[in-house]
């Protein structure tokens, strides 16, 4: 299973350390040049390997964590998306929900990213928190996914798990997954609530 995060600002690189704290490989890519973020994503660690754009999104699993805005520009680098897990990261707090069509964010995504299966996640928490070991005294750091294909919703939740997160499910895009979703200048209700699963 291969592993890629197209964006590598705030929240990207978040997500990179979480691969790295695991040893993981994971391929980070941007618009720009590799070589002009080369030298940030060797100090996060040896296993975050830059790469192009072209690269970047021939992995299996991707992390998609770039300006809701431009995630129509990085659907465009393929012509299907068939076979590959999309991880929606994006936040599209202050787009007007009719410019979505009144449908979550999270659809748009998926529509664009024709053949993917998609799955809401890893969003909720501000990039200071997710950066942050996921080990809290004896839990773990809770990370939400919505997905219309549960065994995508099961993939991803693996993953986070063997990132050291603890997932919890919440359902469908339409339903669960409004809870993780900005409306309009409104934040959906779990956003930015950072808890801790404590396992029985």
């Amino acid at each position: 299973m291969s592993y890629s995060i197209i964006g590598f600002g705030n929240i990207g690189q978040a997500i990179t350390k979480a691969f790295a704290r695991n040893s993981i490989e994971v391929s980070v890519a941007t618009t720009r040049d590799p070589e002009s973020f080369a030298s940030a994503a060797a100090a996060i660690g040896p296993t975050i390997i830059p790469k192009r754009l072209a690269e970047a999104v021939k992995a299996d699993i991707i992390f998609l964590a770039v300006r809701f805005e431009s995630h129509p520009d990085v659907a465009k680098t393929l012509s299907t998306w068939q076979g590959k897990t999309i991880i929606d990261v994006t936040n599209a707090y202050g787009v007007p929900p009719e410019q979505l069509g009144g449908q979550p964010s999270s659809k748009a995504v998926r529509q664009a990213f024709s053949g993917a299966r998609l799955v809401k996640g890893f969003n909720h928490l501000a990039a200071a928190t997710l950066a942050q070991d996921p080990a809290v005294q004896g839990g773990r750091r809770v990370v939400f996914l919505a997905s219309d294909d549960e065994d995508a919703a099961d993939e991803i939740g693996a993953l986070a798990e063997n990132l050291g997160f603890a997932p919890i499910k919440l359902g469908g895009l339409s339903e669960g997954g409004l809870l993780v979703q900005a409306r309009g200048k409104s934040w959906g209700h779990l956003i930015f609530k950072d808890l801790v699963k404590f396992d029985a």
